[in-house]
């Protein structure tokens, strides 16, 4: 029984202490799910998840599909805006199954990131999401990915290769610029055009087919790339703009379609080994120094083409005429490669006497590339025998 002055007694106190030994404990049991997700931080939107940092200090992680909220687990959709930025541990990233957009700089300067494992739940990646992960050698962009945002890989020095499928409608201006150890790069058809800057900088870069699908191609899209030897244009392609093809230094020759309409300032300056520029189409309108500084390089125009003259764009112009090549003997049949632009008519004539030739059509061909294989099965049959290109 508690006396006056006295404020608690002590069976009071023991039980006051009982209780917060029970207290505790059950704080305890309530803290652990806690301490298990206290390397994440997100916010709830709709009943789903986003998470919007990580600070814990592993290498390999792989973020969780659901948290527990109020009894119920919702599910992780998304990697938030600058989630994992400046994370100097992360060396392996697994995006869960449940994860459909990357944000913006998600993964922005993760300098020790080597690998990122994508689901094809995936439809998004942000812009700058993997801005400057210089360690990163593979990514799998699977084909549930419609869209990567601008500079989304700029200056992953380190990434060698990458497919892009078919669903993809929109890559932004410099997703992969910068990455100077990319040796392959696979651009779907649906790829409507080339943004700007979207290669730049891609020293190691070999070749690279532009799609059916492009009408355009940007801004410095492919300049410095200093090792690219083979681009191959498409017929549909409308516009080349300004530096687009600058200081790529190993182009020998490049073959324009005939929907060609304008190349932008300095498009292929400093291509300093680029001796010839095939155009299928009329001269296109062409903005200053266009070909600054190749000083060894022709324009070929087709036959009766319009909008040529001696020189254009300060470079000579010179007809653009079927030519053979590789001359060889197969099956004892004398043949040939014969080159052009793809869909021209070529015809084959043959003379058995230089001295007063007379040429007799052999055989017409329509190229349904840029090149065809002639053979001649009477050759074996005449001890001389000449030939010569013509189109009709």
């Amino acid at each position: 029984m508690e006396r006056a002055g006295e404020p608690f007694s002590r069976k009071s106190i023991y039980a006051m202490k009982t209780c917060f030994k029970e207290l505790l404990s059950l704080l305890l049991l309530l803290t652990l799910p806690t301490v298990a997700q206290a390397q994440w931080n997100y916010t709830i939107n709709n009943g789903t998840i986003t998470i919007t940092e990580y600070y814990g200090s592993d290498g390999a992680v792989t973020n969780p599909g659901t948290f527990m909220v109020g009894g119920v687990n919702l599910p992780v959709t998304s990697i938030g805006s600058y989630a994992f930025s400046g994370c100097t541990t992360l060396t392996n990233f697994t995006v869960s199954d449940s994860v459909n957009n990357i944000g913006d700089m998600a993964f922005f300067d993760c300098v020790s990131l080597t690998n990122v494992t994508i689901p094809n739940s995936l439809t998004s990646i942000g812009t700058h999401a993997f801005y400057n992960c210089v360690s990163l050698t593979n990514i799998t962009i699977p084909n549930s990915v419609t869209s990567i945002g601008a500079w989304a890989f700029f200056n992953c020095i380190s990434l060698t290769n990458v497919a892009i499928s078919n669903r993809f409608t929109s890559i932004g201006d410099g997703a992969f610029s910068g990455c100077s150890s990319l040796a392959g790069v696979t651009i779907p058809s649906s790829v409507t055009s080339i943004g700007n800057y979207m290669f730049s900088g891609c020293t190691n870069l070999a070749s690279v087919t532009i799609p059916n699908g492009a009408t355009s191609i940007g801004n410095y899209a492919f300049c410095a790339c200093s090792n690219l030897h083979s681009v191959t244009f498409p017929s549909n392609l409308t516009s080349i703009g300004g530096a687009a093809f600058a200081y790529c230094t190993s182009l020998t020759n490049v073959t324009l379609g005939n929907n060609l309409t304008s190349i932008a300032a300095g498009a292929f300056s400093f291509c300093t080994n680029l001796t010839g520029i095939y155009f299928e189409t009329n001269a296109p309108s062409l903005g200053l120094n266009v070909f600054a500084n190749d000083l060894n390089a022709t324009n070929y125009y087709l036959p009766g083409t319009t909008g040529w003259g001696k020189k254009f764009g300060g470079l000579p112009t010179a007809l653009w005429t079927p030519q053979m090549q590789t001359v060889s003997v197969r099956n004892n049949q004398l043949g040939f490669n014969i080159t052009w632009a793809s869909g021209k008519v070529v015809v084959v004539e043959v003379s058995t006497n230089l001295a007063n030739p007379i040429w007799s059509p052999l055989q017409t061909f329509t190229l349904s590339g840029d090149s065809c294989y002639f053979s001649d099965p009477q050759w074996a049959n005449h001890t001389c025998r000449s030939y010569r290109l013509r189109s009709p």
